[in-house]
Order: C-alpha cells, then sequence, then structure tokens
C-alpha cells in the first residue's frame, strides 16, 4: 500500500535516542518524536529535574519518553546506555546526538582541560555512540547530530566549540557516505541562534541576541520547535534521498551580508 503525505512523516513505531534529550533543543525534539509516534529515549546526564519534568509532562500527553541516564564521556555510562537499550529488546530506528558543551573565553585562556572537555562530548562521544549504536540500527534508520554555524563561522568566543563542531560535522559526512549503502542515512541539523539556557553561559548575551534578531530577515530567533520540526522531517520516511546533508534552520540570518 502506498504511504499518504502524513504517513511519510510519522514516527509510529520507531525507537529513538536523543542525547541531550531532556533539555533546550534535545527536550523540544524528544516531545516532537514522541508527538509524532516514536518510543523516545532521552539520554542526560546531571540534570535530574529537568528530566522528571520532562516524563511527567510526557505521562500526562500520553507519549512515549524514557529516560536514561548516563555520562557519554565515561566507558561506565557508555556500558550503562548500552544495559539500557538491552533491556528494551528492539532495533533502534535512529538517534539524534544534542549532547554538547564547551566554555565561552578567548582563545589565550583556553587550557588542554577545556579542549579536552568540550571535545571529549561534542565530538568523541558521538564517535563511540555510532560504533555501538550502528549494530543496533535496522535497515531505514536515520542518524542526525546537531551543529552550528560556529562550525563554518568565526563567532566571538566560540573558538573550541565551532572547532568541535566543524570536527563533528566532517566525521558525520564521512558515515553518511559508509553507512548509506547499509541502509542508515546520517545528517547535520544546524540551527542559528535558539533561545536556550545555552544563553546564560555566553557573555553579552542580551547584545548578541538583539543583534541576531536585527540581522534577521524573519525579524526573530528561531525557536526549539521549528528545530524539532525539522529533525523530524530529517528521520522520517519523507527524508530518504537526503543523505549526509547539512540543514541549516536560521530564519535566513546566514544569507544576510
Amino acid at each position: 500500500m502506498t504511504k499518504t503525505m502524513s504517513d511519510k512523516f510519522s514516527l509510529t513505531g520507531k525507537l529513538i535516542l536523543i542525547t541531550g534529550g531532556t533539555r533546550g533543543i534535545g527536550r523540544a525534539i524528544s516531545i516532537r518524536f514522541a508527538r509524532a509516534g516514536a518510543s523516545v529515549i532521552a539520554n542526560y546526564v546531571r540534570d535530574d529535574k529537568s528530566a522528571e519534568k520532562l516524563k511527567t509532562e510526557a505521562d500526562n500527553e500520553g507519549i512515549s519518553i524514557d529516560l536514561c541516564r548516563a555520562d557519554l564521556t565515561s566507558r561506565k555510562g557508555l556500558e550503562n546506555l548500552e544495559s539500557f537499550l538491552d533491556s528494551i529488546d528492539k532495533d533502534l530506528s535512529g538517534f539524534v546526538h544534542c549532547a554538547a558543551t564547551g566554555v565561552h573565553r578567548p582563545i589565550d585562556e583556553l587550557t588542554t582541560r577545556h579542549f579536552d572537555w568540550t571535545f571529549s562530548l561534542n565530538v568523541r562521544a558521538f564517535f563511540e555512540l555510532a560504533n555501538i549504536l550502528i549494530p543496533r540500527l535496522s535497515k531505514g534508520s536515520s542518524i542526525i547530530v546537531l551543529s552550528s554555524q560556529g562550525a563554518v563561522r568565526a563567532i566571538p568566543l566560540y573558538s573550541l566549540i565551532g572547532s568541535s563542531k566543524g570536527a563533528l560535522e566532517s566525521l558525520a559526512r564521512h558515515l553518511a557516505a559508509e553507512l548509506a549503502p547499509r541502509g542508515i542515512r546520517v545528517n547535520i541539523l544546524s540551527p542559528g541562534s535558539v533561545l536556550t539556557d545555552v544563553w546564560k553561559s555566553m557573555p553579552d548575551s542580551e547584545q548578541r541576541i538583539a543583534e541576531t534578531i536585527q540581522r534577521s530577515p524573519i525579524g526573530r530567533l528561531v525557536t526549539t520547535e521549528e528545530v524539532a520540526w525539522a529533525a523530524q522531517f530529517l528521520c522520517s520516511d519523507a527524508s530518504n534521498g537526503i543523505v549526509g546533508h547539512t540543514l541549516v534552520i536560521d530564519g535566513g540570518s546566514g544569507i544576510v551580508g
């Protein structure tokens, strides 16, 4: 039977892991995917309050979101995740790597400790996750990595985060070429400025937000929900022909000089 347009965008029957899935963009993606019919595993590390709030909201709405607390930068954390997946005994339909970290400092105030900390989650964790999860992914699965405009543009006080995202994008493109013949698609989602808690850690955040809004053709920041809709598209059958692509969601800010 031919699928209808709504069927193509549905995630019904899919089991999808979302790292960093209880806060910010990851939280929005968890909710969107569950509303689209997926069974979601939302990974997180420390913030139990945000995780439980998400779980309560999902239960009240009658959508499927399970929590998995695991530090993806540690061997024990990865083993905890594997054990959790073993308990479900079902192949994954994909995963979205939203988990990220970093510091906003001038280059001469950064140390190798900052470097290792940033790259361990933003890049290495994805590499290790991919190796762990690829055997668990069913044919037709989709992998998405969450990048940022700092991967291709110089942003003040963003050198480590931006360079880690650049490395993540490159790794994702290589995986896309390798995994496509196995029926697994890999794509990159690159939001522009999105109003999340991350802004609280950025110097001069209010000024930066105002400048971004002024530059944007739509006159505002994009929302976490808009990013989540794009993620749903990339994980759905509607995007089966899209492989190794970077989808930018910035309200047109990137086209303005």
